[in-house]
């Protein structure tokens, strides 16, 4: 083996190393203070940015704590009959959701390719994990696939040529994982369409997540700052998104139908 391909393997041997060492300093960080969740609207481009990635959470549970097992510590997602491209109300819709204390780590290994895979009541989209520059925002994510947290809800806002938001187990936009986390996106990255990334409230510093997240669709994404937490990138299922879209109505008001998040699950390779 030639000493440049060594010297390039130890590079990248040390980087993995690194991002795993940032990845557990946060979560030794997370179990030392309990980070608050701020109301308010976003600071945004436009008035459809303030309508659409508007977060508003209740408060973070305590640091450390376990799901809740009371029924009035869990989130009942809402059940549409109307549901989009012709299909049935998922068995997954109106299921109860934990909310949590924080995000277990997941053990990610930017090394492997990690696939959130939405199985969608208009098929299916798949979400190539960045592991690489949003190890944290993955985590979280991946958390909350395997516990599926996803399952049975909704895109409860769309927005044409813009955006279709999701991950809300109460159906509105108020509801959230219980926790948030924060991991401030790339400098240079620029709201593509295909580029998924995390909704957060208006006065919450940058790369603040919870469990809603947007799928950009259209043009006017790249109007937005990177303020908005990475998570990955739309590698198969555009498609899919589109067809989402043609349920939506004008102002964010209730889509024609709903499109759920029938199962979401995360594959590794």
């Amino acid at each position: 083996m030639s000493s440049s391909r060594s010297e390039k393997r130890a590079r990248k041997k040390e980087r993995r190393h690194a991002r795993q060492a940032e990845v557990q300093a946060y979560f030794r960080r997370r179990r030392r203070q309990r980070l608050g969740i701020g109301l308010g609207s976003l600071a945004a481009v436009a008035a459809i940015v303030l309508a659409v990635l508007y977060v508003v959470q209740s408060p973070s549970a305590p640091e450390g704590t376990p799901a809740p097992s009371g029924a009035d510590d869990l989130i009942t997602v809402p059940v549409k009959q109307n549901v989009a491209c012709g299909a049935e109300v998922p068995e997954s819709a109106g299921s109860k959701k934990n909310q949590y204390g924080e995000a277990e780590d997941q053990k990610l290994d930017e090394d492997n390719t990690y696939t959130l895979r939405m199985e969608t009541s208009c098929g299916d989209i798949e979400i190539t994990l960045d592991v690489e520059r949003a190890p944290v925002t993955s985590n979280s994510v991946a958390f909350l696939v395997r516990e599926k947290f996803y399952d049975g809800t909704f895109f409860h806002r769309l927005a044409p040529d813009f955006v279709i938001q999701g991950g809300d187990p109460a159906g509105e936009g108020s509801g959230g994982s219980g926790y948030q986390v924060q991991e401030p996106p790339p400098e240079d990255l620029t709201y593509d369409e295909g580029v998924v990334a995390m909704a957060k409230g208006g006065t919450d510093p940058p790369g603040t997540s919870g469990s809603q997240f947007f799928i950009v669709s259209g043009p006017s994404g790249q109007n937005l700052t990177p303020e908005y937490a990475l998570l990955g990138k739309v590698t198969k299922g555009m498609d899919v998104v589109a067809k989402i879209m043609e349920t939506a109505t004008a102002d964010m008001q209730p889509p024609t139908a709903y499109s759920y998040v029938e199962r979401a699950t995360i594959v590794e390779e």
